[in-house]
């Protein structure tokens, strides 16, 4: 099959998932492919997947109108040399040049962008902030990552690591983080936080978020202190947002991840949060909002990096 449109090919490499997707200029997903993150066969394997699954879409809908290939990975990236920094997730490509040998061995400009930044891009394009320039997405699951977008593209800072919204501190002389801070948004918002609180609770021996969400929904005693923890995860949100909305005054803050299916329990909590520290709030028609992509975001994001701006790749290969 080959389409009459130019389409751009996705890629969202995560520790445990690797998904690729052909997308075209309207955003309609022509084909796509999933898989496991091999990473127990080593870097060389995971590159080669890669590879076969882009090549595959490529044949597919035609060489002649593939703009370009975005990857969206976990963790910080050197832009201007398109190296990943410090990815938990993806320990064996550390400092290694993702982007430059995927471009060699597939003949096409690759970018590569972190994965929260793709999402945050993705929904710009197709989903909840398609009508806005301006948004602040947190994404919530093992940590808490976050993705910016001014004017219509991602904001990067000086060497590609803005937007590490969750290590922001929101509890000063709180929970210690990996990161080497004390009271971080992700070790008190994040459904590592959730689970962890829900233990400390005695609310199950090793619950998860989504088990302390079930309680939650229940009756009882235990009911009780599962929506407490919830209220707290909306209470740190609530600063965070609320700082983010007198820095930035965007029209739009987005929240995506596993934990919003309990939106009803903690986004209550948000609000009050923000109604309280933000001025800009209180006078504005800021919204707070729920993501609509779900885990589609960052391949879309992905597949739209070489739609947006040639000019854009050359700056970050320079």
């Amino acid at each position: 099959m080959v389409t009459t449109n130019r389409y751009s090919i996705g890629v969202d490499l995560g520790g445990t998932n690797l998904r690729a997707a052909a997308i075209d200029s309207d955003g309609k997903q022509l084909g796509k492919s999933s898989g496991k993150t091999n990473l127990r066969e080593g870097r060389e394997a995971v590159i080669e997947d890669i590879v076969l699954a882009i090549r595959a879409l490529r044949d597919e809908f035609g060489q002649d109108k593939l703009a370009g290939i975005g990857v969206a990975v976990p963790g910080f990236i050197e832009l201007k040399k398109g190296l990943i920094v410090g990815s938990n997730n993806l320990p064996a490509f550390d400092g290694f040049p993702l982007r430059d040998d995927l471009s060699e061995k597939l003949g096409k400009p690759v970018i590569l962008e972190n994965d929260a930044n793709a999402a945050a891009l993705g929904e710009k394009w197709l989903g909840a902030g398609q009508d806005v320039n301006d948004l602040v997405l947190l994404t919530l699951g093992t940590g808490i990552g976050g993705g910016i977008i001014s004017d219509g593209r991602i904001l990067h800072g000086f060497v590609g690591m803005a937007a590490e919204l969750g290590h922001m501190t929101v509890i000063p002389g709180g929970n210690p983080c990996g990161c080497g801070n004390e009271g971080c948004l992700e070790k008190h918002a994040s459904a590592t936080a959730v689970a962890s609180m829900g233990r400390l609770l005695h609310l199950g021996d090793n619950p998860t978020s989504k088990d302390i969400y079930q309680i939650a929904m229940g009756e009882g005693e235990d009911a009780k202190k599962a929506r407490h923890v919830f209220e707290l995860m909306g209470t740190a949100l609530g600063i965070a947002i609320g700082n983010l909305i007198n820095i930035f005054n965007f029209p739009l803050y987005l929240l995506s991840g596993g934990p919003l299916p309990a939106w009803d329990l903690f986004a209550p909590a948000i609000f009050r949060e923000v109604e309280k520290r933000s001025f800009t709030y209180r006078n504005t028609k800021t919204r707070i909002e729920r993501a609509t992509l779900g885990g589609e975001a960052g391949l879309y994001g992905a597949a739209y990096l070489p739609f947006q701006c040639s000019g854009e790749l050359k700056r970050a290969e320079t």
